[in-house]
């Protein structure tokens, strides 16, 4: 069984229901991702897939991911991960996968890297309040303070101030899954999902609900 599939956001858009419910999802690419190496738990101690997506030229490729990827058979890939394998029979390097993997699944959770922002200041990056919008305030934007006196002399680590917002590992657990699409390699799930449109990301069975003891994805 395919704990997971590497996909790519591809945007938003509606669906219609018989009783002409509007509902919007987020379209993901679900596969087909390609088996690379596969993982044994005699050789390795675990089982387990890489699998790759979207194929990258050959002249854009270091020679080792070239000779990797020629073992499976298939040319080298963008989009890199190594997923969990729960069921028997592990298939064979150079197998293709699909979003059928994950037909019988009711809900998902996306991984994916959020939106890049740059170096954004307090009130942005934290959602600081600011200081007053009037004509005698100087305050406007600013953080506030952010030591203290003589002792301890110094910022403590972690202090919520100005610097890299975005670019992170983001989960979004238990969405819903609307419908599948195989025929398009197509998953269309209720809700938002992490990074840009055209992003890579990696769908699985969601395991919130399965860690407090119900069937996965249930």
């Amino acid at each position: 069984m395919l704990e997971a599939l590497l996909g790519k956001k591809l945007g938003m858009t509606q669906v219609f229901a018989p009783d002409g419910t509007v509902t919007s999802v987020t379209v993901l690419q679900g596969g087909p991702c390609v088996v690379l190496q596969v993982r044994t738990k005699e050789r390795d101690g675990y089982r387990a897939l890489q699998l790759g997506l979207d194929d990258r030229r050959e002249k854009n490729a270091t020679k080792a991911a070239i000779g990797h990827a020629k073992k499976a058979k298939t040319a080298p890939k963008r989009f890199i991960r190594e997923v969990a394998w729960a069921g028997d029979a592990l298939p064979e390097a150079g197998s293709v996968l699909t979003c059928e993997a994950l037909k019988d699944v009711p809900k998902v959770d996306v991984i994916g890297i959020s939106k890049g922002r740059g170096f954004t200041g307090g009130m942005k990056k934290w959602r600081f309040k600011g200081g007053g919008a009037a004509h005698g305030s100087k305050h406007h934007r600013k953080p506030g303070s952010v030591g203290q006196h003589t002792f301890p002399n110094r910022v403590f680590p972690y202090k919520k101030m100005a610097g890299h917002h975005g670019a992170t590992r983001f989960t979004v657990r238990n969405l819903r899954v609307v419908a599948i699409q195989p025929d398009v390699s197509r998953i269309l799930v209720y809700g938002g999902v992490p990074g840009p449109a055209g992003g890579y990301v990696v769908i699985r069975r969601a395991v919130g609900h399965r860690a407090r003891g119900g069937k996965a994805g249930a």
